[in-house]
């Protein structure tokens, strides 16, 4: 069996504009992306209060917490 690793890598070591004759579509996978992620964007203006995912999970059960006691009085 060969090994893949053999063969010579054709890559270079820069690309430039003009190698692309088709251009390129800038978000062309991003809706098949989406689809099948659970990633969620933070707005910029909310970084500064949620700089990380555990911070993001902290205040979203302390939502759920909330609303549930308030879901139970009535």
């Amino acid at each position: 069996m060969a090994d893949d690793n053999d063969q010579a890598d054709d890559l270079r070591a820069e690309y430039r504009r003009e190698d692309f004759p088709a251009g390129f579509e800038r978000g062309k996978y991003a809706a098949r992306m989406a689809e099948g992620s659970n990633i969620v964007r933070i707005d910029p203006d909310l970084l500064a209060a949620f700089p990380d995912s555990a911070a993001v999970n902290e205040a979203l059960r302390a939502l759920v917490r909330i609303a549930e006691r308030s879901a139970s009085k009535f």
